[in-house]
């Protein structure tokens, strides 16, 4: 009896060239699982590509909702950014996948999952870990760290086994996709020296071209997760949509890095995530009003280790849970609005406001009304300098 394989399928050019390769050269039955997180892709137009491709089935899970209230939205309120910039759009999404490549694979009662992912990327990591943590008994294949071939081999062979792709020798570009962001490699980009050309970006404008006038955009929090736009109440998927056609409209989102991969090397990676980077901008100022200072000191440490944990494919780990626990307790009292002004290329938080705010207009101001007691200030600073004093009389006067 023929094995049957799960195939994690987005209908690009690595995916599509799997399924001729794990039928022809491995012998297994292979259902074509696409799991939508967003990407813009037609659910007509993919089964009929790893149909075509010799899947023996498709199957298509929509996703998008539990993607974004239970991922993406998670690692917002955490502040995640991998190395202050990357919002983990891809990153977020591998461990979903993973878990539905899961799901169908009992379901369908098959002894393997495989994917796409090339034997020095990221990607692997995360749906590798994350099945081995759900499912240790799945076997996992991943034709592309076993074949010996380039993107342009792929190319070729898709070709002469007149595969439908979508790439091309002439748009060569690996692309990812989901609600939170977008993500471009390979081709040009591949020499950091070069401007990403105009044709890798299709959800911002360039800034230069992005309108003269501001838009301006209030968006709406309860525990730390975004609820409305404008004061209109918004489901998940809605709101972030709506977002990224606004910020996009405005330049905002777009990120060129050089990355460090977890295998160890270093990636020039471009990123389009106008919704991420607009409410990430407005979160951390309705935090910088409500939580503590020395909450944000701490929650900021923990950001950038959630951030690691995310993108070294840890999801499904007790560490994950354990900060989890943490940033949820943190987000008790981030709840209010956020006006945000967005123009040639940036999203900047002009205005807040939270019925739990820590800010005290009586305290805060130099008119009349200060209530803050001046008198007080003279015995703080004696107190609070007192160790720099001793140890500056005892030590550093006398140092050579």
């Amino acid at each position: 009896m023929t094995e049957k394989i799960i195939l994690a399928y987005s209908g690009g050019l690595d995916t599509s060239v799997a399924i001729r390769w794990l039928k022809e050269e491995r012998g297994y039955e292979v259902v074509a699982l696409t799991v939508d997180v967003g990407m813009d892709r037609e659910r007509e137009t993919l089964q009929s590509r790893a149909l075509a491709a010799g899947a023996s089935r498709f199957v298509w899970r929509d996703a998008q909702e539990t993607f974004i209230r239970h991922f993406a939205f998670p690692a917002l309120a955490a502040g995640a950014r991998y190395q202050c910039q990357y919002p983990l759009a891809t990153a977020l999404s591998r461990p979903l996948i993973a878990r539905e490549l899961v799901e169908v694979a009992r379901a369908e009662g098959a002894a393997a999952v495989s994917h796409g992912c090339t034997g020095k990327g990221n990607d692997q990591v995360r749906i590798d870990v994350s099945v081995q943590a759900l499912a240790p008994e799945l076997k996992i294949v991943a034709p592309l760290r076993e074949w010996e071939m380039d993107r342009e081999s792929e190319i070729a062979y898709a070709e002469e086994h007149k595969i439908p792709v979508s790439v091309t020798r002439a748009s060569p570009y690996s692309i990812d996709e989901n609600l939170w962001g977008r993500s471009i490699e390979t081709g040009v980009l591949e020499d950091p020296w070069q401007e990403p050309p105009a044709d890798v970006y299709q959800w911002t404008k360039s800034p230069s071209g992005a309108p003269a006038e501001p838009a301006y955009v209030e968006v709406g929090f309860e525990r730390g997760m975004p609820v409305s736009l404008d004061g209109k109440q918004a489901a998940p998927v809605t709101l972030v949509k709506r977002l990224n056609e606004l910020a996009g409209e405005h330049g905002v989102g777009r990120i060129d890095s050089i990355e460090d991969r977890l295998v160890g090397i270093k990636s020039r990676e471009i990123y389009e995530a106008p919704a991420a980077v607009t409410l990430l901008a407005a979160h951390e100022a309705l935090e910088q009003m409500t939580l503590s200072k020395d909450q944000r000191r701490l929650k900021e440490r923990i950001a950038q280790e959630y951030a690691e944990l995310v993108y070294n494919g840890l999801w499904f780990s007790a560490h994950h849970q354990n900060l989890a626990a943490y940033i949820q307790s943190t987000q008790r009292h981030v709840t209010g609005a956020v006006r945000l002004k967005l123009h040639k290329g940036s999203a900047t938080a002009v205005g807040r406001k939270s019925p739990y705010s820590l800010y005290d207009f009586s305290l805060a101001t130099y008119d009349k009304g200060d209530t803050f007691d001046r008198t007080a200030a003279v015995g703080f600073i004696n107190i609070w300098g007192l160790p720099v004093r001793v140890q500056s009389q005892a030590q550093l006067l006398h140092d050579d």
